[in-house]
């Protein structure tokens, strides 16, 4: 077989090679074709052989189901046999050599990419989420076969050299990890005093180049990622590659750490939700910082964040119902999408992708962005749907309840709910069952009230609902789905006038929001308590709680903080200013064990805001 010859003929003279030594016997085992294979098919080139082997296994199987002639009916199913098993050892050479194929092409891939579409490339390859992710070992012959290609100075060399430089600032990271939470006083999570303790403050120690020490420094000082990034004006290819290299064994070693704690599942699953969500809003940052740098390292940065919520989207505790906050906006959402269509094209792959539209669905509900939730959620049902991802599916049919009656769209909100319950009963799917329990009966009772009616049996039903949820949320132990049940049910006795029973609850969901994480249901509880309150004329518990809601929603950026920043300006007019201080004052030191002191500060200046809109 002459090596000369064009590769598609090299290889189906090969395959007829190896059918013509099998049917004149002198092929005895499978292990000969193998053989043959390994010597006949380039690293680098299994897509060309394979296509190859399938048009010609299409052909032999055309003719043995069209062949009347006994003989040469007979000699096809032998030559069929023949090809079966050259396909199976096929599947054996692509086990053997998947590194050395993915490593081959992806070097063919890098040098031969444009310029701007060099570094894109590169990410795609390093990409974890990849069929066969190469390891450490592997990345490091990756980037020796790219520093062949390299000349001086080259973006080759620079990609090569910001590999090298990454993976030993990450052999020398991996020993403190998360020596961090040994720390004395040291909570888990990425909190600290800034700039003393914690994981950034930690791992920047460990590092030398500059730029990823300056940005982990910059994060453990609590400072804009976004102004870093932008700052970085004479940042090379090899720095930015270095940089991502650390970032993402971080973010991997953590969350097979968090994986890997038997003691505590939830603390370890809970830690893991929160180290995806970090680092992908840290990329989200890197990504708007990076703009008006260069445009390269802008979209790189988006690619790796959305590598990150990919990888995210497939785990078993990926949260369909709240407890996590992420804000993504314009071009970065975009983005999201025509990444995800092209790996999405697959079947088995569209749950991710309607996993991800859940997550910005909700949080864009959180945000006040009501609309483009509404078609989030829409989008993630009809893909889940399609995809048979059950879960998911009626994850959204709740989601859409809950933006519907945020839109004042009660009726709506009220079909979703019982579509999902429906569906959940007959799917057993608990969780699903007991929020789908909770948006009817919040539901009900926001439409009651639309309607005017004042009766108390007009809200018995909808009550009742909203307690078999709070039911069915504490047998299952879903913290998450409590939270939100006890925040329904807070809201409901406020809207008819029962106003001790409306604080039970609230102050129950908002400690309930505080375990699962959830700021924006902390905030939420807290501006409907400062409302009860108020109706109560308990100013001073009134002025506390709308305070600290006021605080954690505009922190998250939800739209919501100016509820209770209306009651409070009403407030603080009926009151005085002076009154007001004092019994914001008396509350000072409850108000800094949750928010600190920049928070409590803060609120009088979220109070000056808001009067500078009206």
């Amino acid at each position: 077989m002459s090596d000369s010859l064009p590769l598609r003929d090299r290889y189906l003279a090969l395959i007829d090679e190896i059918v013509d030594t099998t049917l004149k016997g002198k092929i005895s085992s499978v292990e000969q074709v193998y053989q043959m294979l390994l010597k006949g098919v380039n690293p680098g080139t299994g897509e060309v052989f394979e296509l190859v082997l399938s048009d010609r296994l299409g052909v032999i199987q055309s003719q043995v189901d069209g062949e009347k002639d006994e003989l040469k009916k007979a000699k096809a199913t032998r030559s069929l046999r023949a090809m079966k098993t050259i396909h199976s050892q096929w599947l054996r050479w692509q086990e053997h050599n998947k590194a050395t194929e993915a490593i081959v092409s992806a070097v063919r891939e890098i040098t031969t990419a444009e310029a701007e579409e060099r570094l894109a490339t590169f990410l795609r390859f390093t990409d974890p989420n990849q069929k066969y992710p190469l390891n450490s070992q592997q990345l490091q012959q990756l980037s020796k076969s790219l520093q062949q290609f390299a000349q001086a100075d080259s973006d080759l060399q620079q990609i090569s050299q910001g590999m090298n430089r990454g993976l030993a600032a990450w052999q020398r990271l991996q020993e403190h990890l998360v020596s961090w939470m040994y720390e004395q006083n040291q909570a888990l999570g990425f909190g600290g005093v800034a700039g003393e303790s914690g994981p950034w403050a930690t791992w920047a120690k460990q590092v030398t180049s500059p730029l990823p020490q300056g940005l982990l420094r910059t994060l453990a000082l609590e400072q804009s990622a976004i102004e870093f990034a932008a700052q970085q004006r004479s940042i090379t290819l090899g720095d930015w590659v270095e940089m991502a290299f650390i970032l993402q064994y971080l973010q991997r070693g953590l969350v097979n750490w968090f994986d890997q704690q038997p003691y505590n599942i939830q603390a370890g699953s809970k830690l893991s939700i929160s180290t995806y969500l970090t680092f992908a809003v840290l990329w989200s940052q890197l990504a708007s910082g990076f703009q008006n740098v260069a445009t390269i390292y802008s979209n790189a940065a988006s690619q790796m964040m959305l590598q990150i919520l990919r990888n995210f989207a497939v785990r078993p505790y990926f949260p369909l119902y709240g407890g996590i906050f992420a804000s993504f906006s314009g071009n970065y959402l975009r983005d999201a999408l025509d990444y995800l269509d092209e790996p999405l094209r697959q079947v088995e792959k569209t749950q991710e992708k309607a996993r991800i539209l859940t997550l910005l669905g909700y949080s864009q509900r959180a945000l006040g962005q009501y609309g483009r939730a509404i078609d989030f959620h829409q989008q993630a049902l009809d893909i889940a749907r399609n995809a048979g991802d059950r879960p998911c599916e009626i994850a959204n049919l709740n989601h859409l309840s809950r933006t519907y009656v945020q839109e004042q769209d009660y009726v709506e909100a009220i079909n979703n709910s019982q579509r999902a319950l429906i569906l959940s009963r007959q799917a057993g799917d608990r969780t699903g069952e007991a929020n789908a329990l909770i948006n009817l009966g919040y539901s009900e009772v926001m439409h009651a009230q639309e309607l005017e009616q004042v009766e108390p049996e007009t809200y018995e039903m909808a009550i009742n609902y909203l307690q078999q949820g709070l039911k069915l949320s504490e047998q299952l132990g879903d913290i998450q789905s409590k939270a939100l049940c006890f925040s329904s049910l807070g809201i409901a006795y406020l809207v008819i006038g029962q106003q001790q029973d409306a604080i039970k609850y609230l102050e129950e969901g908002f400690k309930t929001a505080q375990i699962s994480g959830d700021l924006y249901l902390q905030g939420r509880n807290l501006a409907y308590l400062a409302e009860a309150y108020y109706q109560l004329q308990n100013y001073e518990k009134a002025i506390y709680t709308g305070g600290l809601g006021m605080y954690l929603l505009e922190q998250i950026a939800s739209r919501e903080w100016r509820q209770p920043a209306g009651l409070l300006t009403i407030l603080q007019g009926q009151i005085g200013t002076a009154t007001f201080q004092n019994f914001l004052q008396l509350h000072r030191p409850k108000i800094i064990a949750i928010i600190g002191v920049d928070g409590y500060d803060h609120i009088p200046q979220l109070l000056a805001d808001y009067k500078g809109e009206q």
